[in-house]
């Protein structure tokens, strides 16, 4: 989404300022073309010559500057940026922009934007929450404007608490969701991921590969485009998409009970796990010894999540996947007619980069009408891009039908 897009990025007068220098090259190494404007203060912190050599871009400061491009400098800037990012954003900027005070470039170039604005401040806590500021910060909000709310932790002036700069992957995450089109707002969507645990005694369990890295790839770019998200996520090591709603279960049984209890209210139903399909037979209460014979294991199947589903969903949307090593249209075809699914993303496991714990996959989308739509290699975000897009055809299909 950032590939390609204008950011202009403005730098004020707090100790965060230092920390602008890694948001530029973030934003460079994502493809956008990067362009600063710093305040006088912000100067004061962190050099010009640093983040023109990142971005390979001018540093505008000066709102007389006719020499900019040959235009007015603020009017030039608004109308190039795809996105402005104002970061660090202390209390003077935020109640200039709230009460329309234009008195600087950066101040100046903001109320001549026609493009969004996002707002990440960084302050003392104390300054941060004084009435004065919390209602400027509402008042921006309710003027349209994008506000990442500062964090809490050590701050600079050796106290604790809210008023840190958010981290640089909130902010970057913050400007792809304001660019992405909000095609999905107002849908409910339920994503299930990673896998599940069977416990055989306090140490073992059964499991699988699953990373839950499509099911969170889902999660997030479904986000993205407006959708009220709710994760139900087996054990995994993957952060927590900013907005999305966490359920974390371990067994097969209990993300069937997360799921059957969820469904109602939420119109699209996308099973990613991977459930494992058998469990212990039983339990035992303390550890299996090693021993020098064979141990023989009794298995029991588990519930079967997404046939249930399938029974119930009435006119809900559900995408379920299916994961081969052989005969993989055959066998996806057959799985999604048996589970009545409206989409099944099917992949080979044979093939490379795709599957289990990679960035990237190769897959199909099969539909029930027989059309298969076969995805290159590419990163699970744009395949998760591309399966949203099925849905969103599903769903302007039944609202018109």
């Amino acid at each position: 989404m950032l590939g390609g897009k204008h950011i202009l990025l403005g730098v004020t007068g707090g100790i965060a300022a230092y920390k602008t220098a890694e948001l530029v090259r973030a934003f460079v190494k994502a493809g956008s073309r990067v362009k600063v404007i710093m305040t006088r203060n912000g100067s004061r912190f962190v050099t010009p010559l640093v983040l023109e050599t990142l971005s390979g871009e001018k540093v505008c400061g000066d709102t007389f500057d006719l020499t900019y491009e040959r235009d007015i400098t603020h009017v030039t800037l608004a109308e190039w940026a795809d996105i402005t990012i104002i970061a660090p954003a202390t209390a003077n900027i935020m109640a200039k922009i709230a009460w329309g005070i234009a008195d600087d470039l950066l101040s100046t170039t903001v109320i001549a934007l026609k493009s969004p604005l996002l707002i990440c401040p960084s302050m003392n806590t104390d300054m941060y929450k004084n009435p004065v500021v919390r209602r400027n910060m509402d008042q921006l909000k309710g003027l349209g404007y994008h506000l990442l709310e500062a964090k809490e932790g050590e701050l600079a002036c050796k106290t604790h608490g809210s008023g840190r700069l958010p981290p640089l992957e909130d902010i970057v995450e913050a400007a792809e969701t304001v660019l992405t089109k909000k095609d999905l707002e107002g849908v409910n969507i339920l994503v299930t991921a990673g896998p599940t645990q069977e416990p055989l005694d306090p140490v073992r369990y059964i499991t699988n590969h699953s990373s839950g890295k499509m099911g969170y790839a889902l999660a997030l770019m479904a986000k993205r485009r407006g959708a009220c998200v709710t994760l139900i996520s087996g054990p995994v090591s993957i952060p927590v998409p900013a907005g999305v709603e966490l359920v974390s279960v371990i067994t097969a049984r209990e993300m069937r009970d997360a799921v059957l209890s969820r469904l109602e209210g939420h119109q699209v139903i996308i099973k990613a796990a991977a459930v494992s399909d058998y469990r212990p037979a039983g339990f035992s209460q303390s550890k299996i010894k090693k021993g020098v014979k064979a141990l023989t294991l009794e298995l029991e199947p588990n519930p079967d999540i997404i046939a249930e589903v399938g029974r119930l969903k009435g006119h809900r949307i559900l995408v379920g996947f299916a994961m081969e090593t052989e005969h993989l249209l055959e066998n996806a075809r057959k799985k999604m007619a048996e589970k009545k699914m409206d989409i099944i993303v099917a992949n080979d496991l044979s093939e490379p980069g795709a599957g289990f714990r990679h960035d990237t996959n190769a897959v199909r989308i099969l539909d029930p009408e027989g059309g298969v739509e076969s995805l290159p290699l590419m990163e699970k975000k744009e395949v998760a891009d591309r399966i949203l897009d099925r849905v969103v055809e599903l769903l302007k299909r039944r609202k018109l039908g």
